[in-house]
């Protein structure tokens, strides 16, 4: 079973990011289960959702306390919430952001990872270029696609294409798309400086 959990703000998406992301695994034939943690919903305020995956039926029911793979939609709540608490040692990090883990001032803390899992996306932006709207969850999906293939971009479009209307998803399309190819051109130079230093 792969766990992801999702840190944002309200009105961000981040319950509807994990309501795609469980959709995306259902359209590979995969088990998976979304749901939010509630707490305080109002704007502005950290907000939590969930997502397992799995290829076998999922019983569990609680909050992910040990994630796979963390997506950070607001690096702000870096300085204000344990985001990192319980993640599995070299897991999955993504984060909406144009700045370096080590600008945001977590570099020591991921150090030992491996870099392709340290990821950023500057999902925000490309959500206002594609969508008109500053929207990071679903680039930050397609993102996600791409640092982890635990999911295909092609499953992340099936499940956009099953929650928004023509218009609106046509634009989610292209920001997820880019912001997919955004990680894999940021996978591959990590790989490139990794065998560049060995």
């Amino acid at each position: 079973m792969f766990q992801v959990r999702i840190h944002g703000r309200g009105g961000q998406g981040v319950v509807t990011a994990a309501e795609m992301l469980s959709i995306a695994a259902f359209e590979e034939g995969r088990h998976a289960q979304a749901f939010p943690s509630f707490g305080s919903e109002r704007t502005g305020a950290p907000v939590v959702a969930f997502c397992r995956i799995s290829d076998a039926e999922i019983r569990l029911r609680e909050p992910i306390m040990e994630p796979d793979a963390l997506i950070i939609q607001d690096p702000t709540l870096l300085y204000q919430v344990d985001v990192f608490a319980g993640l599995k040692k070299g897991g999955y990090i993504l984060i909406n952001t144009s700045r370096s883990f080590d600008e945001l001032g977590i570099g020591d803390y991921v150090r030992d990872w491996p870099r392709e899992r340290l990821c950023t996306v500057p999902g925000t932006d490309l959500g206002r270029k594609h969508v008109g709207r500053p929207m990071p969850n679903v680039p930050l999906l397609g993102g996600f696609a791409a640092a982890s293939g635990i999911i295909r971009l092609e499953s992340v479009i099936e499940a956009i294409n099953t929650k928004f209307s023509d218009k609106v998803a046509t634009g989610n399309i292209a920001a997820a798309t880019e912001a997919y190819q955004f990680v894999v051109r940021e996978i591959a130079d990590a790989r490139h400086q990794e065998t560049a230093h060995a």
